[in-house]
C-alpha cells in the first residue's frame, strides 16, 4: 500500500478530498473529509495530493554540525512525541525527538503476529522525525513498538550505550496532560526514552526523615470553582466506561473538598452538569454527612442551571 495514515488524497470519481484517517487492508483505506464524516473506498479510487506535510517532519542531513564545546554538549533528551494531526485528528503521528547534541541512529519496529520495521534512519541533534502512525481510536488494537537507538558523535565525548525502548500502548498512557514538545513545539503527549540520572540531595533526603506526617502532606489552594466535567479532568474520556468516569469525578471532587477545608475557605461550587443525577446524587449524599460543611444548595441557576452546587463551610 502507498498510502499511510494522515496523507491527503482526492477522489478520482467524485468532487471530493480528504485525509486519509484509516487503513482498512490492502485495498481499502477510510478517507475523513471536511464535515468528519470517514468513508470507505478503495485504494485505487483516490489519488494523493502533494504539497501537505506533517507537522515536525524533519529531513536527517548526515553531516554533522561544526563542533560544540564540551560545556555545551547535552548528552540527554531522546523523546517519543505522539500528537495528533492538524488536519484529522483520530490520527496521532509519533516523532522521535533528538533534542541532545547526539546524532542518533534510530529504528523503530512494531510487533504484531510478527515484526514490521517503520522506519529507520538517521536524525540530527535538535531535530525530530516522524516515524509512525495511527488510529486513536484503534488504540487496543495497536501493536507492540520496539525503539532501538544508537549514539554517534565525531568529538571526543563518551557515547552513551544503545537504547531500547519497549512499548505496549494502553489507554492510561494518554491520560496525563498534553505538553509542549520540544523541538516540534506543539502540544502532544510525552514520552522520555533516556531517563536523567537521579541526583539524591543528602541533605533534603535526611530532612525529610525527620519532617511529620502532617508537614510532608500539602493541599495546593483549590479555585472556587471546581469543573467535575470528565474533560476536563482527563484528556483519555473517550476510553473509560461510566463507572470509571464516576469514580474520577469523586475523587477529584473528595480532594478538591479536602483542600477547601484546610485553606478554610468560606464556600465552594462544584460544576457536575444536569445529566442523569448520578454525580449531583453522590456529591451531595457526601456533602449531607460532612461534619464541616454548613449547608449546600444549587448554584446560581442563571449561570449555571442546575448542573451546580454551592458548598458552604463552617
Amino acid at each position: 500500500m502507498k498510502y499511510k495514515l494522515g496523507d491527503f488524497v482526492r477522489f478520482v470519481d467524485e468532487k471530493l478530498e480528504g485525509f486519509i484517517t484509516r487503513i482498512i487492508d490492502e485495498q481499502m483505506i477510510g478517507v475523513t473529509i471536511e464535515d468528519d464524516f470517514e468513508i470507505p473506498v478503495p485504494a485505487a479510487k483516490v489519488t494523493l495530493v502533494h504539497g501537505y506535510k506533517a507537522p515536525g517532519t524533519a529531513i536527517a542531513d548526515t553531516v554533522e554540525k561544526s563542533a560544540i564545546p564540551p560545556a555545551e554538549f547535552k548528552t540527554k533528551g531522546i523523546y517519543l512525541g505522539i500528537l495528533p494531526d492538524v488536519k484529522a485528528n483520530s490520527v496521532v503521528h509519533f516523532h522521535l525527538i533528538n533534542a541532545s547534541s547526539f546524532q542518533l541512529l534510530a529504528t523503530f519496529t512494531t510487533e504484531k503476529q510478527g515484526f514490521k520495521g517503520e522506519y529507520a534512519g538517521i536524525i540530527l541533534p535538535n531535530s525530530s522525525v516522524k516515524v509512525y502512525s495511527a488510529q486513536l481510536a484503534d488504540l487496543q488494537l495497536w501493536p507492540k513498538v520496539v525503539i532501538n537507538i544508537l549514539y554517534f558523535t565525531a568529538q571526543n565525548i563518551a557515547s552513551p550505550l544503545p537504547l531500547t525502548f519497549t512499548e505496549k500502548f494502553k489507554a492510561k498512557d494518554f491520560s496525563g496532560t498534553k505538553k509542549n514538545l520540544p523541538i516540534i513545539d506543539q502540544q502532544g503527549w510525552q514520552i522520555r526514552l533516556d531517563e536523567p540520572e537521579l541526583v539524591i540531595d543528602a541533605a533534603k533526603l535526611k530532612a525529610s526523615f525527620f519532617q511529620t506526617a502532617e508537614e510532608k502532606i500539602t493541599l495546593t489552594k483549590p479555585n472556587r470553582e471546581v469543573d467535575l466535567h470528565i474533560e476536563k479532568l482527563r484528556d483519555d474520556h473517550q476510553f473509560l466506561n461510566g463507572t470509571e468516569i464516576l469514580n474520577i469525578q469523586l475523587a477529584h471532587f473528595n480532594k478538591s473538598l479536602d483542600a477547601a477545608i484546610v485553606h478554610q475557605l468560606p464556600d465552594m461550587i462544584f460544576i457536575h452538569g444536569a445529566g442523569n443525577g448520578t454525580l449531583r446524587h453522590e456529591l451531595q449524599k457526601t456533602l449531607s454527612k460532612h461534619p464541616k460543611v454548613q449547608t449546600f444548595m444549587d448554584a446560581q441557576k442563571e449561570k449555571f442551571g442546575f448542573g451546580a452546587t454551592r458548598v458552604m463551610f463552617k
